[in-house]
């Protein structure tokens, strides 16, 4: 069976990849692991080989790294070349302090000498989603890999060209990609020591399930419906225009992108204008013009599941479009409803609800399953106080949601378990061995 891979704007064929077997599945995982027996010996060859030749790399290929994901997934180009210099400063970072994060935790009892050891697993299957391509799983990869594991990449398959590209790009036995569907890559757990997942609550669930069976360690990484608290004293100006990159950004195609606009109704009216003001001045059109902030979503299935959503939205409340819809670009949309909607909408549309209390606001931050992110716009002192009202595993003040590198990234509820990032995240797919040294008696 083979793989196409497709502009979703211009609906061009781009790229064919016929799938591994699973004899070519299980020999990858073989290859990594031997080469992870080495690997794992020396943190400072590894840090060296990450600085020294795999960084390097990324920067020179960084123009055409760029056009193939956009090109395959429909990001913005501006937005790709973003995300690819974010993932070159992440990984310098972990060269950075990855020996400190992986030193020896002394803890004083009455052996001579007791502490805790972090050693590698193994090998890592990361099973990735196509809305960041480069860093969904170069921030899996990258902790895991200074930590001294050995990763096996299944990527989504309309992004299998960036997949391949990244594999050339790192040219080690020790960063791997197989091209399967996603249903066989549960098939492939079985061979790793540990898998990290993001991707949808459904999928997810069966990753777990597949990881449990088997004993292996897995951390999800799953959707989200973000809230963007606005209270009565935020600066409303600055807020809205922070609420459009919030909203919008990778065409609204993210987890931790805000979802649900929960404003004070005391100033609801001025700035659901604002907001508007701001989404109308959005440009639109293919992605790999650099003046594009929108461009198509991922797929025509994609867009397909947006548009039905904007409908079931439209039935619950006032919809304002901002643009016209064709082929797979959908405008950015704000939704203006008090209805609980569950589901997470993956594309540039903006859910607004009022409230009165603070109280109020947590609640609504709360009516959904997820709990990846939240933002919080005003004074701090008012922030603080729904702060502990929030269930998320991130909450932001005065700023849009963000990864970053040295702070741990994750949510709980639907929003998955686990951390990737910091100091935290590198520890993940590392082994606590607890040593105990005693004289003799």
């Amino acid at each position: 069976m083979s793989i196409e891979t497709v502009n979703p704007y211009s609906m061009s064929k781009l790229g064919k990849y016929e799938e591994d077997d699973e004899d070519t599945v299980k020999k990858t995982f073989e290859g990594v692991n031997r080469e992870q027996e080495t690997w794992k010996k020396s943190i400072d060859d590894r840090i060296k080989f990450l600085k020294d030749e795999v960084i390097p790399r990324f920067k020179r290929e960084k123009e055409s790294l760029a056009t193939i994901m956009s090109s395959e997934m429909g990001k913005p180009i501006t937005q790709s070349r973003a995300e690819i210099d974010k993932c070159i400063m992440m990984t310098e970072y972990f060269c950075k302090e990855g020996k400190n994060f992986l030193s020896d935790n002394v803890i004083e009892t009455e052996a001579s000498k007791s502490f805790v050891r972090f050693e590698p697993l193994g090998t890592v299957f990361l099973v990735m989603p196509w809305n960041f391509p480069l860093w969904q799983a170069m921030r899996a990869a990258i902790p895991a890999m200074v930590a001294g594991n050995g990763i096996v990449l299944k990527h989504a398959s309309i992004v299998t060209g960036s997949a391949k590209k990244m594999e050339e790009i790192f040219n080690s036995p020790l960063f791997r990609v197989i091209k399967v569907s996603g249903s066989r890559a549960l098939s492939a757990i079985k061979y790793s020591d540990g898998v990290s997942f993001t991707g949808s609550e459904m999928a997810g669930m069966a990753i777990a399930s597949e990881a449990g069976k088997h004993i292996k360690k897995s951390v999800l990484e799953l959707g989200g419906s973000d809230p963007f608290v606005v209270l009565d004293d935020a600066n409303l100006e600055q807020t809205a225009k922070e609420s459009t990159y919030a909203r919008l950004q990778n065409n609204g195609q993210s987890c931790i992108a805000s979802k649900r606009f929960i404003v004070s109704k005391k100033i609801s009216e001025n700035f659901f204008e604002l907001m508007k003001e701001n989404f109308e001045k959005v440009r639109l059109g293919d992605q790999l013009d650099d003046k594009t902030f929108i461009g198509p979503l991922s797929s025509a299935s994609q867009a397909e599941t947006v548009r039905k959503q904007i409908e079931q939205l439209n039935s619950l409340g006032k919809l304002q479009m901002f643009g016209e819809q064709h082929g797979n670009i959908i405008p950015p949309t704000i939704v203006q409803t008090e209805a609980n909607y569950l589901d997470e909408v993956f594309g540039p549309v903006a859910i607004f609800k009022t409230f009165d209390t603070l109280e109020d606001a947590a609640k609504i931050c709360n009516e959904t399953g997820f709990g990846l992110g939240a933002s919080v716009w005003g004074s701090v002192d008012q922030a603080e106080k729904v702060i502990p009202m929030i269930r998320s595993g991130m909450v932001f003040v005065n700023k849009v949601v963000a990864s970053d590198p040295r702070l741990p990234f994750g949510g709980v509820g639907k929003s998955g378990y686990g951390r990737e990032l910091s100091k935290f995240g590198i520890l993940e797919f590392t082994n606590f061995r607890t040593v105990w040294i005693q004289e003799r008696p």
